[in-house]
């Protein structure tokens, strides 16, 4: 191999790697939302049901 596609095939890996830290962070930030969501729903109930 020269050395011009050694360094494309390093950037591709690199490129890659960065891909997949994306996708993990992101998946673990829709739970995250998910959870907040749900805990404000659950509050709101309880407001309403106190209310009455």
């Amino acid at each position: 191999m020269n050395p011009r596609k050694l360094i494309m095939f390093g950037m591709l890996k690199v490129a890659l790697l960065a891909l997949a830290i994306g996708i993990v962070f992101s998946l673990y930030g829709c739970n995250t939302v998910r959870g907040i969501g749900q805990d404000l729903e659950k509050a709101g109930e309880a407001i309403q049901k106190s209310s009455k």
